[in-house]
């Protein structure tokens, strides 16, 4: 039986895709410094000024950053069963195992439960409780309504002409006044306001948590669910299963796709509850694709300085994770400037302040203007032109460089979409969201580990191997 087994080329394969010694020094260093990250970060926020509310906006910056890694790769699993992909099976098991993270997550976002739960507002403004001045404005606001309206039915009743003119007026007036209150500039953000009140039926503290135990759940069942069959067809050979995971796939991706864009508004988008945009859970998916495919590229390099996946991973599979990434910056650059452009255009006062936070505004740069310059070259337009040549994309040294490149920016993207809601006046970075990086970052990578544990890196019975393995790019 021994004999028979090492004369098969799948388990020879197998001999050099177990990934038992690095996982296991993923899981011990990640987790070392993954601990040692929060509790500094934990430390900072006890004892230092405005350090828990500091703390919040850097575990949110991080937390962002590596959930839509992870939910890139849940996505690209997805797809690849879906389109029945031959090209990418030996590169597809790595994505699995990132995405089988996601239950992990549901750990790491207790610390946002807190933080939404202590109902202080200080991360989340809609999370506090509604203040008496704004259910005392509200109910004048009614009363004001009613007693305008009744005043209108009077004077048609009774032929005043002049009377209803008034009364009209008065309506008017009050609406304006309203909305004025509602356009005025962002030095409010964080307080509890009538814009945020009209907004409770959906961002309330209990919906909040039932959606997310909802995302968690669609989730980690469908990362699981791959991974578990994924792995079950290492042992049994059992082709049906591909067809199971094909028709599971599709399903998967629209609720993926519905889950994935009302996060994005829960995480990112309602730390300013005056503020939406309804391609933000694009621009979110975008660069959690970026980030993913650069993962991805990164990860097969440290495998082949181990002498993992050696001949299962070629250029040519290089060459299309490249394409992969090329496509995506492109495509953020894309949505961020629809984001941008109809924002601009359409001139709203609840829409633009969020952009003059970040410096958007041409007549008053702010210190986050950098930041937006940063991520239009750094992001988009060098990247765009570095990616752009097939030498590159075959280029093992140059497409890690644009990897590691792009992790950062992707990294800058999300710290520019929460950071200048703790501060418009200042770029915020330092020691808090360092730990926090460290400390998300280092127990993502212990979480990594645990899974991929002593098992195959590569799927060594799906039907599509062998075509994979003699996959050419034209």
């Amino acid at each position: 039986m021994s004999q028979e087994q090492n004369n098969d080329p799948l388990a020879q394969l197998n001999d050099r895709c177990n990934a038992g010694s690095l996982s296991h020094a993923l899981f011990i260093v990640g987790g070392a410094i993954g601990l040692l990250g929060i509790i500094v970060a934990l430390l900072l926020g006890a004892f230092t000024d405005d350090g828990w509310r500091r703390f919040g906006f850097a575990y949110v910056t991080n937390y962002g950053y590596f959930l839509s890694i992870a939910l890139g790769a849940l996505c690209f699993v997805a797809i690849q069963h879906v389109t029945r992909s031959a090209w990418s099976v030996s590169i597809r098991r790595v994505a699995e195992i990132i995405a089988a993270t996601l239950p992990f997550f549901a750990v790491l976002f207790i610390p946002i439960l807190v933080i939404v739960l202590s109902g202080k507002g200080e991360v989340y403004p809609w999370a506090q409780p509604v203040p008496a001045h704004v259910l005392n404005h509200e109910n004048e606001e009614h009363a004001a309504a009613d007693n305008a309206d009744y005043r209108i039915t009077l004077a048609a009743e009774d032929s005043e002409p002049e009377a209803a003119e008034q009364a009209h007026e008065d309506a008017e007036d009050s609406h304006e006044a309203d909305e004025a209150a509602h356009s005025e500039p962002h030095s409010r953000v964080g307080h509890y306001d009538e814009l945020t009140y009209k907004k409770r039926p959906y961002l309330n503290n209990g919906f909040f948590i039932v959606r997310w135990v909802l995302y968690f759940l669609i989730w980690s069942s469908l990362a699981l669910f791959f991974l578990k069959n994924s792995r079950k067809q290492d042992e049994t050979g059992n082709r049906r299963l591909s067809v199971i995971m094909e028709k599971v796939g599709a399903p998967g991706l629209v609720l993926f796709a519905l889950t994935t864009t009302f996060a994005a508004f829960d995480l990112l988008m309602s730390l300013d509850p005056h503020w939406f945009s309804t391609i933000f859970g694009v621009y979110f998916f975008a660069g959690g694709m970026m980030g993913l495919m650069a993962t991805l590229i990164v990860a097969m390099v440290v495998f082949k300085k181990q002498g993992l996946l050696a001949t299962s991973l070629n250029v040519e599979h290089q060459h299309d994770l490249g394409k992969f990434l090329f496509v995506f910056v492109f495509f953020w650059g894309y949505i961020a400037f629809s984001q941008y452009m109809l924002i601009w255009y359409g001139n709203l006062p609840e829409e633009t302040g969020w952009f003059v936070r970040r410096g958007g505004d041409t007549g008053q740069p702010n210190a986050w203007s950098i930041v937006l310059l940063i991520l239009l070259f750094g992001q988009l337009l060098i990247p765009f032109a570095g990616l752009l040549s097939r030498h590159v994309k075959r280029s093992m040294p140059l497409l890690f460089f644009w990897s590691v490149w792009l992790l950062v920016m992707h990294w800058i993207d999300i710290w520019w979409l929460v950071m200048p809601e703790y501060s418009s006046e200042h770029l915020i970075f330092g020691l808090p969201e360092i730990a926090c990086l460290l400390g998300i970052g280092g127990l993502f990578l212990a979480a990594l580990g645990r899974i991929a544990g002593d098992r195959s890196l590569l799927p060594l019975r799906d039907p599509r191997l062998a075509e994979c393995l003699n996959f050419k790019n034209m």
